[in-house]
């Protein structure tokens, strides 16, 4: 099922807050773990309702951020980047949160908020090493790392295929997602981004 992603938005002039990019950024993140989770079961691999969900969300969105991040490094002044992507990193452990009784059971009120900045900083340091290209986006290394990440979630007749899956599907699906609606959150009060062609990931 393709997701119509907006790419330039109604600002009156009015530049928008750390808050209100990392919001709409955060729900972006979650339609499209959502979407990465129907396109890999129905490639036949098993992501059941539990902590098996919960782990793969939580890996998907932490890439998310440090993706998000990238690009914010090169569009905007170290301290509103600073402050976007810290105000990001809190959404998304406020969307895990929110939707903790779909993805494990009986969490405690605020585990899945803890658990998510905790591995949030954990991948901080991990993604550190690899670069992301302007044109070309995370680099090999960088895609790979988010791919191995599921050997521990998906089961084994899975580890074949699971990092070929993340490298050359779902990471560059919500890549190209997350470029088109930064690109129109980032640009300038008053300037409207337009690409090329509205599209839908998945398509």
């Amino acid at each position: 099922m393709a997701i119509r992603i907006r790419s330039h938005f109604h600002r009156g002039g009015r530049e928008r807050s750390a808050a209100e990019l990392a919001s709409v950024i955060a729900m972006l993140g979650w339609k499209l773990s959502q979407d990465a989770i129907r396109r890999m079961r129905a490639a036949q691999f098993d992501i059941d309702i539990g902590t098996q969900y919960f782990d793969f969300v939580c890996e998907y969105l932490a890439f998310m951020l440090h993706a998000a991040d990238r690009v914010a490094y090169r569009a905007l002044a170290a301290g509103k980047r600073a402050a976007f992507t810290t105000a990001l990193a809190l959404k998304l452990a406020e969307v895990v949160e929110d939707n903790r009784d779909m993805l494990i059971a009986a969490p405690e009120p605020g585990r899945c908020h803890r658990h998510f900045i905790a591995l949030a900083n954990l991948r901080g340091a991990d993604y550190a090493g690899f670069a992301y290209d302007e044109k070309e986006g995370p680099d090999f290394g960088f895609r790979r790392f988010f791919g191995s990440r599921l050997l521990d979630i998906v089961p084994q007749k899975d580890h074949a295929w699971v990092i070929d899956q993340i490298m050359e599907i779902e990471a560059p699906e919500a890549v190209k997602a997350l470029e088109r609606t930064l690109a129109g959150l980032f640009a300038p009060p008053g300037e409207v981004h337009r690409p090329r062609r509205e599209g839908s990931i998945g398509e």
